[in-house]
């Protein structure tokens, strides 16, 4: 089965025998809470959606920006809110990093929150400056042990998914390296254009322009299978590295303690939406992959990615 017949089939299959509760919901707007700064992705893939979203159900999807305290702002207005559908969180992978990041994170997000929308994925890539010499990622592993402690990388920030993917990958190939973490992915990528850090795991949507223009070169894919926009840069395990694969994802929750018809019905309109080739199209524009998921299966997906998450930064000594 392809990828948008399982997003169709999905969407037909939880919207059959909708209870009633969910036959009265949404009654009026719903509030979508975004734990990051507009114009970051995890700002714009969500409301990419979430137009064509409210159209499916009647309703207007507000959006509102809460960055701060690793995504425990915008959790806690959804936490706190009553559990009646109307409002709900967008976030990213960051979701299942910052309870380890976050000095006493105040949220149990696989217990608070239950899945109701998993949008799709992403990769980073790992980039270096043109000329330096690495033209696989084995030429690069080769300098970094020939020459130990001689080699830096960027991060848009501690816990972040470039800072992820780089101690995945650090680690998996026994090379040291040290993290420079910046504000943001811009700051890191002008440092790398610039000489100044040696690789950085960015977002593949950022990076391709640069990759076409010659002006960095590809390395490595952070996801378990090549990237469709670089079929032939090779993946963490493609080079040799077990357990270094970093997916970047992103979702719809809801309080946990949601009706689950209301969650159902959220969903399923949602897929719908997905499922669209106008929305296929521009979300491929955003370099983000169709990743369908029922909300049971969102559940069992963020359990796995914080115990994954949780050994990473206990083994990377990351705080």
């Amino acid at each position: 089965m392809t990828v948008v017949n399982r997003i169709a089939s999905i969407a037909l299959s939880i919207g059959l025998g909708v209870p009633a509760m969910a036959e009265t919901w949404p009654a009026r707007p719903i509030k979508a809470y975004i734990p990051f700064a507009a114009g970051s992705a995890t700002d714009i893939v969500p409301r990419t959606v979430f137009g064509p979203l409210a159209a499916e159900l009647g309703q207007a999807i507000i959006v509102e920006n809460r960055a701060g305290a690793g995504g425990a702002l915008a959790i806690g207005e959804v936490v706190r809110a009553p559990a009646d559908g109307y409002a709900i969180l967008a976030n990213s992978s960051a979701h299942a990093i910052a309870p380890w990041i976050v000095p006493d994170f105040p949220y149990d997000v696989a217990r608070d929150l239950s899945g109701a929308l998993m949008i799709g994925q992403n990769a980073n890539v790992m980039i270096v400056l043109s000329g330096r010499g690495w033209k696989t990622v084995d030429d690069f592993f080769a300098a970094a042990r020939d020459k130990p402690g001689s080699i830096n990388y960027g991060s848009a920030g501690t816990g972040t998914a470039s800072h992820i993917s780089a101690e995945r990958v650090r680690l998996a190939a026994g090379i040291q390296a040290t993290h420079v973490p910046y504000k943001g992915g811009a700051e890191a990528l002008t440092d790398l254009l610039g000489g100044r850090i040696d690789f950085y795991f960015c977002p593949i949507s950022t990076a391709l322009p640069l990759i076409h223009d010659g002006r960095v070169f590809p390395l490595l894919v952070s996801t378990p299978t090549r990237a469709s926009d670089l079929p032939d840069v090779p993946t963490p395990g493609e080079a040799g590295l077990a357990n270094a694969d970093t997916i970047v994802w992103y979702a719809g929750f809801m309080s946990a303690k949601t009706p689950r018809d209301i969650v159902l019905k959220f969903h399923a309109a949602g897929m719908k939406v997905l499922a669209s080739p106008a929305m296929q199209a521009r979300l491929k524009q955003l370099a983000v992959d169709p990743m369908p998921m029922t909300p049971a299966e969102i559940d069992e997906f963020v359990v796995k990615e914080l115990a994954a998450n949780g050994k990473l930064i206990k083994a990377a000594g990351i705080n």
